[in-house]
């Protein structure tokens, strides 16, 4: 159940409330069988993860899996991102500076970001994935009536069991700030993994250092990691996977794109070195 002291139990869920259009979510709930469109999206005999099943998102009951969240997701969103939601999600295409002919959008949400992808580069083969089945018929619905061919994939962003080296660029917006350390890590190993040489990743998300000196902003919505992520670093995890030629852009101070680049020369991600090391010290020292 979600706490009833929160500051967006206090003060923000009346108030988007009373500026969310009502009757233009309603319409859209009524539009169509979501369950069937969720369904038809959904692999059979799915484990979600604890981390994302118990726990609310947005404020949400339920969290993600539930169409009701995919519905009122973007009526939502358009107000966290300030301060123009389009704007900001430009700011992650901004920083691309490979030529993609496929693009994967890892937890692609209701796919607001995915549909700019495929808009910018029209050629290119655009890929969403999500854990949520109502958040992808959400992002499949806003695809077709934008006449926009995407595909939509029901995956874990941590083990997406596609093919390595097989994608030019990897984008993750807004999703870190709502998984563990641990899986936000894995997500990062999982996109080296599925980078060819010379491919990029771009992450957008909540600016880390703004959080951390401003932790009144972590208690306003019910984001159950927000906190632990304000005390982490995003370049840290990418150059632990490997990742070189990191850097961050802070937009409008609340915002932060960093983004990596996967070298051409393949070596063992830096992790991955670091555990090899040891294993070899310890086969070497019987003190181990």
């Amino acid at each position: 159940m979600a706490s009833q002291d929160t500051l967006w139990e206090r003060f923000l869920k009346p108030v988007f409330g009373l500026i969310m259009d009502k009757k233009a979510l309603t319409e859209l709930y009524e539009s169509k069988d979501w369950q069937k469109e969720s369904d038809a999206l959904s692999q059979p005999n799915f484990i979600y993860p604890e981390y994302y099943r118990s726990q609310n998102f947005h404020g949400i009951e339920g969290g993600y899996l539930t169409i009701e969240a995919a519905i009122s997701y973007d009526a939502i969103t358009q107000y966290a991102l300030p301060p123009n939601e389009i704007w900001v999600r430009q700011e992650l295409l901004k920083a691309i500076q490979v030529k993609p002919r496929r693009i994967l959008d890892l937890g692609c949400g209701t796919g607001s970001t995915t549909l700019l992808l495929k808009q910018a580069y029209p050629e290119a083969e655009v890929v969403g994935i999500d854990l949520s089945p109502y958040m992808l018929a959400m992002a499949k619905d806003k695809a077709e009536k934008a006449g926009l061919a995407i595909n939509w994939l029901h995956k874990r962003a941590e083990r997406t069991l596609l093919s390595e080296l097989s994608v030019d660029l990897m984008t993750v917006s807004l999703v870190f700030h709502e998984t563990p350390p641990y899986v936000s890590q894995a997500i990062i190993q999982e996109a080296f993994r599925l980078l060819v040489p010379g491919g990029q990743i771009i992450i957008l998300d909540g600016n880390q250092q703004m959080l951390r000196q401003t932790q009144w902003l972590t208690e306003i919505f019910e984001e159950p990691y927000i906190k632990v992520y304000s005390q982490e670093n995003l370049e840290n995890w990418l150059d632990l996977a490997g990742f070189r030629a990191i850097k961050t852009d802070i937009f409008w101070m609340i915002h932060q794109i960093t983004q990596g680049v996967k070298p051409l020369t393949q070596t063992k991600p830096r992790q991955a070195q670091e555990e090899s090391d040891f294993l070899a010290n310890s086969t070497m020292n019987p003190a181990f």
